[in-house]
C-alpha cells in the first residue's frame, strides 16, 4: 500500500517495495524529498509540474503523483519498452503489471541476490554484479500493438516471464528485439542474457 502525502496542488505517493534508493528524487528535488526529514516528502516546496515531472523519471514506479490543480496526468507510453541496465536491473516503462500492481515504470532484479523480488534493492551493487547492458544478442522483431499491457510475472525459482507487446533495448535505447512474450534471466546465471537458459536449475535458485 502506498503512503500519500497531499499538498496544495499535487499528492504524491510512495510505495518503500518498489524503491531501488537511487536517491534520484533527492538529489534532483531535496527540497521536495529528504529522507533526513519526518515527513519526508513535502509536496509543497517545489512547483507541482517540477515534481510531475521529476516523479516521471523515477526508474523504480516508487513515487507516484495525483495532480490536484488540475494539471497533466501521468500517462503510459503506447509501445512498452524493457531496457537492460548495465550490471544492473530491468527497467520497464509502460502500462506494466507486476503481480496484483499495475504502474506506469519499475526495476526488477536480474542479478539474483536482491532480498525484494521480483523488484531490485540494488544489491546487484554489493554483490558486485557484472552483466552487459548492451547484449549483440539477436531476437525477434514482430509487430507490436499499441497501447496494450505488459504483465510480468517471477516464476517460481525461475525466470521472468513477460507477456505483452514489449520493446526490448539496451541500456542506451539501442533495439534488441520487439515481441509478445520473453523470459528473461532473474538468477544472474544465464550465458545468454537478458533471456533465460535454464541456468537457474544448474545454480539452484530460489525465490
Amino acid at each position: 500500500m502506498a503512503k500519500t502525502y497531499a499538498g496544495q496542488d499535487i499528492e504524491i505517493g510512495f510505495e518503500m517495495k518498489r524503491c531501488v534508493h537511487a536517491r534520484s528524487c533527492f538529489l534532483k528535488l531535496p527540497q521536495v524529498f529528504d529522507p533526513s526529514r519526518r515527513p519526508w516528502v513535502d509536496p509543497d516546496a517545489a512547483p507541482a509540474e517540477e515534481i510531475a515531472a521529476m516523479i516521471r523519471s523515477c526508474p523504480s514506479g516508487a513515487l507516484t503523483f495525483r495532480r490536484l490543480d488540475g494539471g497533466v496526468e501521468e500517462t503510459p507510453p503506447q509501445i512498452n519498452r524493457v531496457a537492460v541496465l548495465e550490471n544492473g536491473p530491468l527497467a520497464l516503462a509502460g502500462d506494466v503489471t507486476v503481480g496484483e500492481d499495475k504502474m506506469p515504470r519499475a526495476t526488477l532484479c536480474r542479478c539474483g541476490k536482491s532480498a525484494n523480488k521480483p523488484y531490485c534493492d540494488y544489491a546487484h551493487v554489493k554483490a558486485e554484479f557484472t552483466a552487459t547492458g548492451e547484449p549483440t544478442t539477436e531476437a525477434k522483431q514482430d509487430e507490436l500493438e499499441r497501447g496494450a499491457g505488459l504483465v510480468a510475472t517471477a516464476i517460481p525459482d525461475g525466470p521472468l516471464k513477460l507477456d505483452g507487446p514489449m520493446e526490448l533495448t539496451t541500456g542506451t535505447g539501442k533495439g534488441i528485439g520487439k515481441m509478445r512474450r520473453a523470459f528473461l534471466c532473474r538468477c544472474g546465471a544465464s550465458k545468454n542474457k537478458p533471456f533465460c537458459d535454464g541456468s537457474h536449475k544448474e545454480v539452484g535458485f530460489t525465490g
